[in-house]
């Protein structure tokens, strides 16, 4: 099988992440990745924010645990969370960051890096902590939050496939 095709049948949402820091070599490569998402009229409305530093992800995980309404970790202890967001002022933008997420995905995997999506980024950086946050970082404009892509090593077994449901295709 096609070793592409292969990466994307094989690769699962990681849910328990050794203390580990990405090593920078994959983290560059899975970052290139994101930037070669497909987007509406190839405008590139997505950014990306890398955050490794851990009072910096710990202050992420305790606004997106808020969203939810809970106390507990919900990046899981990944030692590097990438921020997606993407200009509002594009009507692709959720459709545009939501590919460089699923780039950032597969890429991980394809260099042997564990990944999982995040919601909630669009409730965090709506609210004025969240815009704090972009401020702090430098980042101008009218963005939303689409996801938070947490890497690292896996301190757990690959979870498995579930079996593919029926009708999940149709042919007319």
């Amino acid at each position: 099988m096609n070793e592409i095709i292969q990466c994307l049948k094989d690769r699962r949402s990681v849910r328990k992440y050794k203390k580990e820091q990405v090593k920078e070599e994959q983290l560059t490569q899975i970052l290139e990745a994101g930037t070669y998402a497909p987007t509406g009229m190839g405008m590139q409305s997505p950014i990306m924010v890398v955050v490794q530093d851990a009072e910096t992800i710990a202050k992420l995980s305790k606004l997106n645990a808020a969203v939810m309404g809970v106390t507990s970790d919900p990046f899981y202890g990944a030692p590097t969370v990438i921020v997606v967001l993407a200009d509002q002022s594009r009507g692709t933008c959720v459709e545009d960051g939501s590919l460089v997420m699923g780039n950032l995905m597969n890429a991980a995997y394809a260099v042997g890096v564990d990944s999982c999506w995040i919601h909630r980024a669009r409730e965090v950086f709506a609210s004025e902590e969240g815009k704090a946050l972009l401020a702090q970082w430098g980042i101008e404009g009218d963005y939303i939050g689409i996801g938070h892509c947490i890497l690292g090593y896996r301190d757990c077994e690959l979870p498995q496939a579930k079996p593919r449901k029926e009708n999940y295709i149709y042919r007319v």
